[in-house]
């Protein structure tokens, strides 16, 4: 079993400075959640030719630790439940784990970048009331969608880089 820890750890790269925080995941969670995206994305083979117009909604359920995906009509299109969630009591739950569910959705890339949807969709995280927590990943061939956490001070880290290169 790989544990990863809750950690802030900062890298840098010239003069900027990235912070990322992730939640404790085991090896077995990974898995159940990178199984429930193979399931959804198998309703949307790539061999189909793109037809549908949809988002897909994950919503994850604190209590009981499920993780359901749905489309924009709120059909169920996969169920699994996430042992390591059941009972989660965490204030800050949905923010710890938009960081994993992002983390496997780009471990998967070349599966749910390939669904046959119509572009742009996006995978989004709900919670149980139906309220969008965080959009996961957008999928489309002219847009990148770059985390507002990664961005987070990126402006005054440039300048200060700017600076110090001009210095020199």
């Amino acid at each position: 079993m790989i544990i990863f820890k809750k950690t802030s750890q900062t890298f840098a790269n010239s003069n900027l400075f990235a912070t990322f925080v992730t939640m404790n995941t085991t090896e077995q969670t990974l898995q159940q959640i990178e199984r429930s995206i193979r399931k959804t994305a198998e309703k949307y083979p790539t061999t189909c030719e793109a037809e549908v117009l949809t988002d897909i909604h994950m919503r994850v359920n604190q209590e009981t630790g499920e993780l359901v995906s749905y489309d924009d009509d709120d059909n169920e299109l996969n169920r699994c439940v996430i042992e390591e969630w059941i009972d989660n009591k965490d204030d800050d739950f949905y923010e710890q784990i938009v960081s994993v569910l992002r983390n496997s959705l780009e471990n998967m890339h070349e599966t749910v970048d390939n669904l046959s949807i119509l572009k742009p969709y996006a995978f989004v995280l709900e919670d149980e009331e139906k309220e969008s927590v965080a959009e996961l990943r957008v999928v489309d061939d002219d847009t990148v969608i770059i985390d507002s956490e990664l961005m987070a001070g990126l402006d005054e880290d440039l300048n200060t880089f700017f600076e110090n290169l001009m210095k020199e």
